[in-house]
């Protein structure tokens, strides 16, 4: 894994960018929306018919991490469980055959091992990563503005997915 110990380590570094990330989804299971928006303007989104919450929340982070594969990053998410896949959880898992504590397939497996192949790529471009745990569901674009951004886009695109619309839509940075 490559990740910084601050989120200062990696804002210092040229080409940095602070990502929000979040996922949506109206009924939980059922059509699930994904998205970034970054500090510098590019954002993201798609959604997929049939998913969870933990799903729409890693695929965000999968897709930044992809995304923005060569710079320093800070990802902001308000998902324990996905900060927790995307960094302590994974090594563990990959060496256990990706099973949990209970000996079962780890849940979401496809994204989790697609994050940790992404993170591992990131130590060979020296591209560190810093997750940085924001409060979920705010309205004041004073705290976590690029959250709130992120969570208005996922939901959008959950209510597409609802539509049968599983587009991705993408903005260039400013």
């Amino acid at each position: 894994m490559t990740l910084a110990r601050s989120h200062t380590d990696v804002t210092v570094m040229d080409g940095a960018i602070v990502v929000g990330t979040d996922g949506s989804c109206m009924t939980n299971p059922g059509p699930t929306g994904w998205a970034y928006v970054g500090d510098d303007g590019a954002s993201a989104c798609g959604g997929v018919l049939a998913g969870t919450n933990n799903i729409g929340e890693l695929l965000a982070v999968a897709n930044a991490l992809r995304d923005f594969a060569d710079r320093p990053l800070v990802i902001q998410a308000d998902s324990s469980y996905t900060i927790g896949c995307s960094t302590t959880w994974a090594a563990g898992w990959a060496r256990n055959g990706w099973k949990n504590s209970k000996k079962e397939i780890v849940a979401n497996v496809e994204i989790v091992q697609g994050i940790f192949a992404l993170m591992q790529a990131r130590r060979d471009a020296s591209a560190p990563v810093y997750f940085q745990k924001v409060k979920a569901h705010l309205l004041d674009l004073t705290v976590w503005p690029l959250n709130v951004a992120a969570d208005a886009l996922a939901g959008q695109a959950s209510a597409r997915a609802a539509r049968g619309d599983v587009t991705e839509v993408r903005t260039a940075a400013m």
